[in-house]
């Protein structure tokens, strides 16, 4: 469990956006900006994992609220953020931003528990040719009902998204709070439906860990149920 926040100091969070400039890092992060200050964060936004390795900033931070899709990070910056996360500092994303960083270091994904593997395709007649809409599908983000009492999701009923739905590898050490489910279509090279984590909370240490995986574009961010999910995410995970 996180430590609590003195009622005197001033909470920190630290964005970090970049990578892959088709989930809008930028635009993405700064809906969640006004939020974090609202709730009294001073934030420091960073275009890189650099600041990881930078023990001293890395050691005041309360949440760190990352949106870096792909991209790579050094062993000394991931070894900070790591560190930051087992000392208690939260950290907090959505869909690729944090389910899918970082490919060149396998000890990210241990820390995240879930990695990306997939947003399967909109069936081969329907899709334009190359638009990012061929990869969105309508499909629904079901609240657990062993979790409906969680902070994260309490109060929301299962929702439908049309966006990409995200085919994610996890362990068992992730707390689920909501999952999809893909259907095994007819041309598809799996044969039974599989049943992802749409939402997930992992303890590390002292710090605590939350991932959502919609959110490729800022239309799904501004969905309520999303955006709610998100935004109680993220103060879930503050130390």
């Amino acid at each position: 469990m996180s430590a609590a926040p003195s009622e005197h100091r001033t909470r920190r969070a630290l964005v970090v956006r970049g990578g892959w400039e088709g989930h809008a890092p930028v635009q993405a992060t700064d809906l969640f900006r006004p939020f974090l200050v609202e709730q009294g964060f001073e934030v420091r936004v960073e275009d890189s994992p650099a600041v990881y390795a930078d023990a001293e900033s890395m050691a005041e931070l309360d949440v760190i609220v990352q949106c870096m899709t792909m991209s790579t990070i050094e062993r000394d910056e991931f070894d900070g953020l790591r560190a930051a996360v087992e000392a208690g500092t939260g950290l907090a994303g959505w869909h690729g931003g944090i389910a899918d960083s970082y490919r060149n270091t396998s000890d990210y994904l241990h820390l995240i528990g879930g990695q990306f593997a997939c947003h399967p395709p909109k069936p081969a007649e329907q899709r334009i040719g190359g638009d990012p809409s061929d990869n969105f599908l309508h499909y629904t983000v079901n609240i657990r009902a062993d979790q409906r009492d969680h902070p994260i999701v309490a109060g929301l009923a299962d929702f439908e998204l049309t966006t990409e739905q995200y085919w994610v590898l996890a362990d068992d050490y992730i707390d689920v709070l909501a999952t999809t489910t893909l259907e095994a279509r007819p041309w598809d090279p799996w044969h039974r439906p599989v049943t992802s984590p749409a939402v997930w909370t992992r303890d590390w240490g002292r710090g605590r860990i939350f991932v959502a995986t919609p959110g490729h574009s800022l239309d799904v961010l501004q969905d309520p149920n999303v955006r709610t999910i998100i935004e109680r995410g993220i103060l879930w995970a503050s130390r």
